[in-house]
């Protein structure tokens, strides 16, 4: 590609050569992610990887797709790009986790005003590090210089990932009864959903909204662009040690949305929300929003990113399993029989 060069296509707005060199940039971060099966490096047609199936006697493949939606908006106004990559795996691998899959591989897309090489790197530098902590490989992507269409320093990231997990490990909620604990698994805060509100509550049009210190001494901007917390390897712990019957990632929709999928009907989860720790920045939210609770809870995690159902006898063990990855885990309620849905008390 040395010699590739169009004078004409750089005078409408897109320069191929800073493509490249954005991948050159990039390459040592992707390579962190390289695991077992791949085949290929970046720069190819296709992303080739392996499947191993070792100790999988019906594969089943699962995908996700996703993207960050207007978090990125703060990511701009702070010009702060190496963390939003890490959301986007989140928001993906953390879906499929949900089946009990696990994450084979990623490949990330995004659209830009303007191809900025080192920008470019940045972004798919937290990519690669929440392909990191998922255990999976970033092994394609694509990076789209859109001038016309976007100003030039605004951007957009979307993700997809395949995962695969075995036929008769399938987490479906088929074995969901009466007297199941719901585990939750704390969140790293307001994660990637729900900030077409949030940017409303705190009035964010510009960077000094974002430089409002907080209780704790991090800015409105550092707690609220906190990357997703990624669930992979401890849920997939907790699933080969204790009885999971059911898992929802508590993303757009909050706990209303979401915990109900691990329910089979005619059970309704019963949450106690004074089992938990809701996280300051909601409490800030819902006061200065003025929002009702019920909404905080139909839109937010509100401390909870992720929930788990297991049987009763499993339920403190699993709280200790996900402890010693570090993520704080608490019994925030049970199934109980009749009704449908979820009942906050």
């Amino acid at each position: 590609m040395k010699n590739s060069f169009s004078e004409s296509y750089k005078a409408a707005g897109v320069d191929v050569t800073a493509g490249y060199e954005g991948v050159k940039l990039m390459k040592k971060d992707v390579e962190r992610t390289f695991i077992p099966g791949v085949l290929t490096g970046i720069g190819g047609f296709g992303g080739l990887f392996q499947l191993d199936l070792e100790g999988i006697k019906e594969p089943v493949l699962v995908s996700g797709t996703d993207g960050v939606g207007t978090k990125l908006k703060l990511a701009m106004l702070m010009d702060k790009h190496d963390t939003i990559g890490i959301d986007a795996v989140a928001m993906c691998v953390n879906d499929v986790i949900c089946c009990g899959a696990k994450p084979l591989f990623f490949l990330d897309y995004i659209a830009i005003g303007k191809n900025v090489p080192e920008k470019v790197a940045t972004i798919v530098k937290g990519v690669a590090e929440g392909c990191v902590r998922a255990g999976c490989a970033l092994i394609g992507g694509e990076t789209a210089e859109h001038p016309g269409m976007m100003p030039e320093d605004e951007y957009d990231i979307a993700g997809y990932t395949t995962g695969v997990v075995d036929k008769s490990k399938i987490l479906d909620n088929s074995g969901v009864k009466e007297g199941d604990v719901i585990i939750g698994l704390a969140s790293t805060g307001v994660h990637s959903n729900g900030f077409s509100l949030v940017r409303k509550i705190f009035n964010i049009n510009d960077a000094k909204v974002l430089e409002r210190v907080l209780p704790d001494g991090k800015t409105l901007g550092e707690t609220l662009l906190a990357p997703t917390e990624i669930y992979v390897k401890p849920m997939l712990d907790l699933i080969s040690k204790a009885e999971v019957k059911a898992v929802s990632h508590i993303t757009g929709g909050g706990f209303y949305e979401n915990v109900p999928r691990s329910l089979p009907e005619g059970f309704t989860a019963r949450v106690n929300k004074s089992s938990f720790e809701v996280p300051y920045i909601f409490r800030l939210m819902q006061e200065e929003g003025n929002i009702p609770e019920r909404d905080m809870y139909n839109t937010f995690n509100m401390g909870i990113g992720m929930t788990a159902v297991v049987s009763e006898k499993d339920a403190n063990r699993s709280v200790e399993i996900l402890g010693a990855h570090g993520i704080k885990a608490y019994c925030i309620g049970d199934i109980v029989k009749g009704g449908e849905g979820i009942e906050i008390i």
